[in-house]
């Protein structure tokens, strides 16, 4: 039988109420402190009756100076696995949803990218979303062995990061409970650009002797908005280039192909847009205006589109400077407020 069955919910409950009064206070908690704390409207002499099964069982401590409780280390390891437990579960859940989505969206975009190729003639490129702007959802803190802690950091858009962090010595479960309740209570719901010297430096203060892996966290909070170097990009109708003799002659052609299938160039072409706050509507390149070294002989149009919580992607097409920009721009916009429509503010 595991050990929360055996104890039953009541105790669990009583137990949990302890240990997280404790961690707020540092002191001793008494039958009356808990009464306050749970929702199962017991008087205090039937907590004080669990208190003491659970001090028999070993998972609270009665220090001889008072008449409250602590938790032991017993009583530690059961919250901590509990804890994480939970979490893990909630992450397992996150992650299922997340593969699911992606899948979805994988197929959605490469098929718009097909849709707008046939429909203007043109090449085209729609990224998958990224964090452009974001917010901390929660971090949780593990430790892994005696050398090593997991950070597992969620942003908004449920992007899941995770951080393997050395420490010199183990930390004991009520420093990581300590550390994780300091983290989220202080960034839970933040925005990421929020997040300063002065912010870092009371946070590394807090943490005691602990301050370096409160900046070890940190930094992997400001390593996972990072617009990553193998972002996907969905590409169609490269082809298309062939149809306009001023874009097919052989170096010309190949270099355009080369950029569209090695993508390094569109991956610097969507970091650039979405880098610019105003870039929220529809963007024009003519010529020499082109970010992209290679297209200096196109027009490249581009478009943002986004999913809520901080979650942006690009859209563009790719033809000479003489396109119908006029079709183009209505076929974008179309495709703009329809990936809008679909993943704005979704969950």
């Amino acid at each position: 039988m595991r050990v929360e069955e055996a104890l039953g919910e009541r105790k669990l409950k009583i137990l949990h109420a302890i240990i997280q009064n404790y961690l707020e206070t540092g002191e001793p908690v008494g039958s009356r402190t808990i009464s306050k704390y749970t929702d199962l409207n017991l008087s205090s002499a039937t907590i004080r009756n669990e208190m003491a099964d659970l001090e028999e069982l070993g998972y609270i401590l009665q220090p001889h100076t008072s008449a409250g409780r602590i938790p032991s280390d017993k009583g530690y390891r059961l919250y901590v696995d509990l804890l994480m437990e939970e979490k893990e579960q909630e992450l397992d859940e996150l992650q299922e949803q997340m593969l699911e989505k992606a899948d979805k969206m994988d197929q959605l975009l490469k098929q718009a990218a097909r849709v707008l190729a046939a429909n203007t003639n043109y090449a085209t490129m729609v990224s998958a979303p990224v964090n452009s702007a974001n917010k901390i959802k929660f971090i949780q803190l593990t430790q892994l062995d005696e050398e090593q802690i997991i950070a597992v950091i969620v942003l908004g858009g449920n992007v899941i990061k995770n951080k393997i962090i050395a420490v010199s010595e183990p930390l004991s479960n009520e420093n990581l409970l300590k550390l994780n309740m300091l983290l989220n209570t202080t960034l839970n719901g933040m925005p990421i650009e929020q997040i300063n010297l002065g912010l870092i430096a009371m946070l590394k203060e807090q943490a005691g002797s602990h301050g370096d892996v409160v900046g070890e966290v940190l930094d992997a909070v400001a390593d996972a908005i990072q617009i990553d170097e193998d972002m996907q990009i969905y590409t169609s109708g490269t082809t298309n280039i062939f149809k306009y003799p001023e874009l097919s002659d052989k170096q010309s052609a190949q270099e355009i192909i080369s950029a569209f299938e090695e993508k390094q160039q569109l991956t610097e072409l969507v970091t650039r847009t979405l880098a610019q706050e105003e870039n929220t509507g529809i963007q024009v390149y003519i010529g020499d205006e082109t970010p992209v070294q290679t297209m200096k002989d196109c027009s490249i149009v581009t478009a943002t589109y986004e999913l809520g919580d901080g979650m942006k992607g690009t859209i563009g097409i790719v033809g000479p400077k003489r396109m119908d920009y006029e079709h183009v721009l209505k076929s974008l916009k179309h495709l703009q407020n329809e990936l809008d429509a679909i993943f704005h503010k979704k969950p």
